[in-house]
């Protein structure tokens, strides 16, 4: 899971186990000057922090990327993006990454971490 807000992002690694959610690791980081001016589109920040974070877990496994900004999915398919979006969009494309929409209610864990921005 993994979510932005206008002062940070979030993520939280984990597994489903009987259709239970087990997390693994929490990361979030606040962001600087230049990223507070990032449009709702570039909440794939998020994505790609997450992912650049947890990488070494990631890479060999069908990732499942739970998100409250189901607009992200269509990014991977955009052919006119600007050249930050497309370098995120590249390193991402390594990744077998599923994108599912997560209401707000439900996004808590990866919200609780960009909203504390530890």
């Amino acid at each position: 899971m993994c979510d932005g807000s206008n002062f940070a992002v979030g993520a939280v690694l984990g597994q489903r186990v009987d259709k239970h959610f087990h997390p693994i690791y929490y990361a979030s980081n606040t962001l600087d000057a230049a990223q507070e001016n990032y449009t709702t589109t570039e909440e794939l920040l998020a994505v790609f922090y997450a992912f650049d974070k947890f990488r070494s877990y990631l890479v060999l496994f069908k990732t499942i990327v739970y998100t409250d900004h189901v607009a992200l999915r269509y990014l991977f398919v955009k052919k006119d993006a600007k050249p930050r979006l497309i370098r995120w969009i590249l390193f991402l494309s390594e990744f077998d990454i599923e994108i599912k929409e997560k209401k707000d209610t439900g996004n808590v864990a990866a919200g609780d971490a960009d909203q504390r921005g530890d």
